[in-house]
């Protein structure tokens, strides 16, 4: 049974830094994987996404450029390295599991979620 725990996140200030990590158990090396976030009132929305053997990213328009993913040696944890954080990127951050090998941004190739961690900008 795939689990997925996030881990990292916190309150920061506009412009500060965070780290998320998602530990991964049942088997996700062979399989892509990706984070979400969620606003309060909002759809759910892509932020990054990294294909099994980690070669190749995608990353939303909004955090381009700030935001950076890779997965660990072991393939078996998954890292958000979020930089100049804003306001805007508040939200409940999930990791996910992909359905196949390669990145998608597709909520629905995505069968494995976490609880999510809580990340709050202040301004």
């Amino acid at each position: 049974q795939v689990q997925l725990v996030e881990s990292g996140g916190g309150l920061v200030q506009a412009g500060g830094s965070l780290r998320l990590s998602c530990a991964t158990s049942g088997g996700t090396s062979r399989y892509a994987m990706g984070w979400f976030r969620q606003a309060p009132e909002k759809e759910r929305e892509f932020v990054a996404t990294i294909s099994a053997g980690g070669g190749a990213t995608h990353y939303g328009e909004s955090v381009n450029g700030r935001f950076r993913i890779w997965r660990g040696n072991a393939k078996d944890t998954v890292f958000l390295q979020m930089t100049s954080l804003k306001p805007e990127d508040t939200g409940l951050y999930y990791c996910a599991k992909a359905r196949g090998a390669v990145g998608t941004s597709r909520l629905d190739e995505y069968d494995y979620w976490g609880q999510g961690t809580q990340v709050t900008v202040s301004s």
